[in-house]
């Protein structure tokens, strides 16, 4: 953990631990999710709210909206992000207070496939390869972990020769695209791309393949509540609870 980051964890810590239950108890943390983050998120506020009585509400969605109601200032405490960049303009903009970023969770990319269809071995990187050589589509997003996957197929040096069976998600998780059999492969981001109906998750790209997305979150410049907000990034970041991080299928901040 670089100083910086030590500074602001332990100064949430110590908002956490001057944070009463009375407080709490009348006040909500709200915390807007991006939908890379989520399912981590859930974890850990629902184990956060059963600790200490707080009431969390979690926004998420897909698509622009979760950026409409941020740029439109709608009330909000704690914001998750992509990192760097994600949270680095929400902070330019002055949506996010500058000095509270914390990293709390990291994720690589995973591949599915439809129920009932055959599995690829995808365990080493030349299984993997020939996984997508012998694809007739593979699908993937446009956001948060989705750009690796060029700079992946271009390291396997297979682009040219796959780039006109990939399709690319639009406000749809890519695993819809393999349920519905619009795509013969799926890949996106552990936590994203399972579990969904009609699908098999196979697993994740095999290690030396794997290239991470790294969520933060921070306090929101509207917070009404940034004893509360800073509180439960705390707890987000607390290696105590990087168990709720694992059971979503995402990974602790590397260290």
């Amino acid at each position: 953990m670089s100083p910086i980051v030590h500074l602001i964890v332990m100064g949430a810590m110590t908002a956490m631990a001057t944070y009463t239950p009375t407080i709490a108890q009348a006040a909500e943390v709200i915390v807007y999710a991006n939908p890379g983050a989520a399912s981590g998120i859930r974890d850990l506020a629902a184990a956060y709210e059963k600790a200490t009585g707080n009431k969390m509400v979690i926004f998420s969605v897909q698509g622009a909206a979760f950026m409409a109601r941020i740029n439109a200032n709608e009330p909000g405490d704690v914001v998750t992000g992509f990192l760097p960049a994600g949270l680095d303009d929400l902070v330019r903009r002055g949506k996010a207070v500058a000095g509270t970023i914390v990293e709390f969770a990291r994720a690589g990319n995973g591949v599915a496939v439809k129920e009932g269809a055959p599995r690829p071995d995808i365990s080493t990187t030349e299984a993997f390869k020939r996984a997508l050589l012998e694809a007739k589509s593979i699908g993937h997003s446009q956001n948060g972990t989705g750009p690796y996957n060029t700079r992946l197929f271009q390291k396997l040096g297979i682009y040219e020769e796959i780039k006109g069976r990939i399709k690319l998600s639009e406000n749809r998780p890519v695993a819809s695209y393999v349920a519905s059999g619009e795509v013969e492969i799926g890949i996106q981001q552990t936590n994203v791309i399972q579990p969904f109906p009609g699908t098999v998750y196979l697993g994740a790209l095999p290690a030396d393949l794997i290239e991470y997305g790294r969520f933060g979150a921070a306090v929101m410049t509207v917070s009404q509540n940034k004893a509360g907000a800073l509180a439960f990034i705390a707890f987000m970041a607390d290696p105590a609870n990087h168990a709720l991080i694992r059971k979503s299928a995402m990974e602790p901040p590397a260290r």
